[in-house]
């Protein structure tokens, strides 16, 4: 069946005007001005797009999709990602992690849910590892992980700058960093290092040691939740204006924003308006992860859930609250983590792209999402459910 988008304004996510797509395949097949598909002997589903926005599915790089947490024993592990959560955020494109629990929380488990969640109609990669150091790879080398296993594209989270983490070395992320990177390169994929930055005041200096003493260029990790406090996101704006990435975690709680965070849609502000490169940004929800507060001795005081709702909703707020231009705000959910983990075919509506779209009102309120040529989400009803939903 061929599907037909008329007349929406399109941001690819750059803004390209009001226009038709057409979709066969799984893919977007053609956007022009506007397509006649009258004389074609065959079902059409169309979809009215006029006054509405046509955008890219939205990417979340980062996203517990087993479930996470666990910092307060066995009963605060935290529940894994259901299909409609996803659609119902505009999230098409999900990159699976594991956090903390490096010991349930497994490797064959997260590839598994990461299958499942492509089964189900989205698109679902993940990463290799977890917080601790050493890695332990599904194949017994990153590389081989990288080289061997479609769904893995790069490592991580690692931890750094939290007493939470293995507490590695500049050696152990060197050498870490560097078979993601040549494991990358051989296997066509990101290989980047996900990096998770606690709320340690070492903030950043840890990477940047192994960027002044090895060979490894910045961009080759990806530092989170830069925004989790004043200090570190300033250590995240000079890292930045030196050629990295920085990730800022759309989850959060009022606590920590009234503790010093920076709300992710005044961080893009800040950024853009200090010189830091846009395609830099990125945005991810942390979704389905714990969001554990400690006290000054490390004991846990309180305990949250990451939600990927909360991913689009920062980019609403920097259009609605922070004035970033819409084109601008898109990008650090659809090409930035695209470009950046290398993921073919996704972040930008393209003739040959996968058709992945979502298609907002006005009022910036998700109305309808595409995954793969399959609509998801019709009108804010879901019409494809997860297995178990």
């Amino acid at each position: 069946m061929l599907m037909l988008i008329k007349q929406g304004e399109v941001y690819s996510p750059n803004y390209k005007g009001k226009k038709d797509l057409l979709v066969a395949g799984g893919k977007i097949i053609a956007i022009e001005d506007a397509i006649d598909v009258t004389s074609l002997n065959i079902n059409v589903q169309v979809i009215n797009g006029e006054g509405s926005y046509i955008v890219p599915g939205f990417i979340d790089g980062h996203v517990h999709i087993t479930g996470g947490g666990g910092e307060g024993g066995f009963h605060t592990r935290t529940p894994e990602l259901m299909l409609s959560q996803a659609t119902t955020a505009g999230v098409t494109t999900i990159v699976g992690v594991i956090g903390t629990d490096g010991t349930s929380r497994t490797m064959p488990d997260l590839i598994a849910k990461a299958k499942g969640l492509e089964e189900e109609g989205i698109s679902c990669y993940v990463h290799t590892g977890s917080y601790q150091v050493p890695i332990k790879p599904l194949t017994g080398s990153i590389q081989s992980d990288l080289m061997l296993i479609d769904q893995i594209i790069g490592v991580g989270e690692v931890a750094i700058a939290d007493h939470r983490s293995s507490q590695p070395t500049v050696d152990e992320i060197s050498r870490i960093a560097a078979e993601a990177r040549v494991g990358g390169m051989l296997a066509g994929k990101g290989g980047k290092v996900n990096v998770h930055v606690g709320d340690s005041y070492q903030t950043l200096s840890l990477l940047e040691e192994v960027i002044s003493q090895t060979d490894i260029p910045i961009t080759q990790f990806i530092p989170t939740h830069i925004n989790r406090n004043a200090t570190l996101f300033k250590a995240g704006v000079e890292y930045a204006k030196k050629g990295g990435f920085v990730d800022f975690t759309t989850s959060t709680v009022p606590s920590f924003l009234e503790e010093g965070e920076v709300k992710c849609s005044r961080a893009l502000k800040l950024l853009l308006d200090e010189g830091v490169p846009l395609e830099q940004i990125t945005f991810t929800s942390d979704a389905q992860g714990s969001l554990p507060a400690f006290d000054d001795q490390g004991r846990l005081i309180g305990l949250q859930i990451g939600d990927i709702k909360s991913l689009f909703g920062e980019v609403r707020d920097a259009v609605m609250s922070e004035e970033v231009p819409l084109e601008k705000a898109l990008h650090v959910i659809t090409k930035n983590p695209a470009n950046a983990l290398k993921l073919k075919g996704k972040g930008e509506l393209a003739v040959g792209n996968d058709a992945d779209i979502v298609i907002l009102a006005k009022d910036f309120q998700i109305e309808t999402v595409v995954a793969n040529g399959q609509v998801m989400i019709e009108n804010g009803e879901v019409k494809v459910k997860g297995t178990f939903e």
